[in-house]
């Protein structure tokens, strides 16, 4: 295993120029770059497997701290102190209950850590979200969690938590039996304004997919693209804190009136799947545009799903969101089949926190094998790609390729993303 410190680029790492990398000749084992600079690179202490859940701390004490949740057991989250980018430190780093869990999303508001609980079978526990005091960020307190095992669920893959007393996830319940299991995980509105006693304030689900439903069963894709009706991210934004922005899977892009949460309502649906291969997995929206950013997520390797795109969607309308074009794509010969998935994934979701970065014109995503990549939108109908960086693999990386899991850029316009089968954190700094 390499050394677990921190890692600084030198003039003798070896990198692509643009010009090979557009004729296809890229090298797994040299960096590729284009308006983006590698500052540091972490292997978190040996256990770089990472997850999509990733946040940022402004400590009490003025310190920045990176809070990172793992892709798998036997690690829970690990912080990083990233007050200087170019000189990484891990201030804690956790171990999980046991080996059939994951934690894979985590968000912080102030001082509070709110954890993801998602167990490999139904009816497991700890399946839930715990609730952390990181004040002292070197030791975590633990305050409370909140159970959402049961007979059908396996918990809780993704968290929303920015205004320091509601949590939104894609969670379980003991009491949701989905027709079909691949649909266990809704939409659901935890209120911890006392992190120590949090409560359900209201739930949503896909109609049709519960039984019990009077509606229909949702038409499924065919088998070997069909991941499942179920929620992933969902996002709401202080701009309008009546709307939740939830990537739902196979069923598409979906905006809820969140206004009632006891009565919620969808009020805008769009969905490219069929003819596509199903798997939305986040609604972006820029409000002062009146436009989404929407990723698919791609979930096979070796481009047996492709293609896993962004999207731009005219969103004026409510009742009729009308996609006017999609991102353009790395180059589908060099990296369909390098190594591991190929495709869209995780975006920087404009954390409405002050340490975030938040553009309605800067868009960046990461694309597994095909890295971090930066897009300027400012012609909705001609989205250009203006930066780029794809690490080299990783030792010991599984499918030979890096596979970037998911993107945070802080307000000094630093990037950091992580990888999701060993590579760690790699810290960016953008030239555009």
């Amino acid at each position: 295993m390499r050394s677990a410190q921190t890692t600084k680029p030198t003039e003798k790492q070896p990198q692509m120029k643009i010009s090979d990398f557009a004729a296809g000749r890229a090298r797994s084992d040299q960096h590729m770059a284009h308006n983006m600079r590698l500052l540091a690179h972490h292997e978190m202490n040996g256990f770089g497997g990472m997850g999509e859940g990733i946040a940022m701390q402004l400590t009490n004490d003025g310190r920045r701290i990176l809070w990172m949740a793992h892709e798998a057991a036997p690690k829970d989250f690990t912080a990083v102190d990233v007050t200087d980018p170019r000189n990484l430190k891990v201030v804690v780093q956790t171990e999980l209950p046991h080996m059939k869990m994951r934690s894979n999303s985590l968000d912080v508001a102030g001082n509070t850590l709110v954890v993801a609980r998602q167990t490999k079978e139904v009816n497991m526990q700890p399946a839930g979200i715990d609730i952390f005091d990181i004040t002292v960020p070197e030791k975590p307190v633990l305050v409370s969690h909140f159970d959402c095992s049961g007979p059908y669920s396996r918990g809780v893959h993704a968290v929303w938590f920015v205004d320091g007393k509601t949590v939104h996830m894609a969670s379980g319940a003991h009491d949701f039996q989905p027709h079909n299991p691949k649909d266990d995980q809704i939409y659901r509105i935890i209120d911890v304004s006392d992190p120590s006693h949090p409560s359900e304030k209201g739930r949503w689900w896909y109609p049709g997919t519960r039984v019990g439903d009077t509606q229909p069963q949702p038409q499924r894709l065919p088998a070997q693209f069909d991941t499942g009706f179920r929620a992933h991210n969902t996002n709401v934004f202080p701009d309008k804190p009546d709307r939740a922005y939830v990537g739902y899977i196979d069923g598409g892009a979906i905006v809820l009136d969140i206004s009632n949460p006891a009565d919620i309502q969808m009020v805008s649906h769009w969905n490219h799947s069929p003819p596509f291969n199903g798997f939305t997995h986040t609604v972006l929206p820029l409000f002062s545009r009146g436009l989404w950013v929407v990723s698919d997520e791609c979930v096979q390797p070796d481009g047996n799903d492709w293609p896993k795109l962004v999207w731009m969607v005219d969103a004026r309308s409510d009742a009729n969101p009308v996609p006017i074009g999609t991102f353009p794509q790395p180059p589908y010969d060099t990296f369909a089949k390098r190594g591991g998935r190929f495709g869209a994934h995780n975006l920087h979701e404009n954390m409405p926190v002050p340490t975030s970065f938040r553009s309605d014109h800067l868009i960046i995503g990461t694309f597994f094998n095909a890295g971090v990549r930066v897009y300027d939108t400012s012609n909705p109908y001609q989205v250009e790609e203006v930066a780029y960086f794809v690490p080299a693999t990783p030792a010991l990386a599984p499918s030979g390729a890096i596979q970037l899991n998911d993107v945070y850029v802080d307000d000094r316009k630093y990037v950091y993303t992580m990888d999701r089968t060993g590579g760690g954190l790699y810290v960016l700094e953008m030239t555009v």
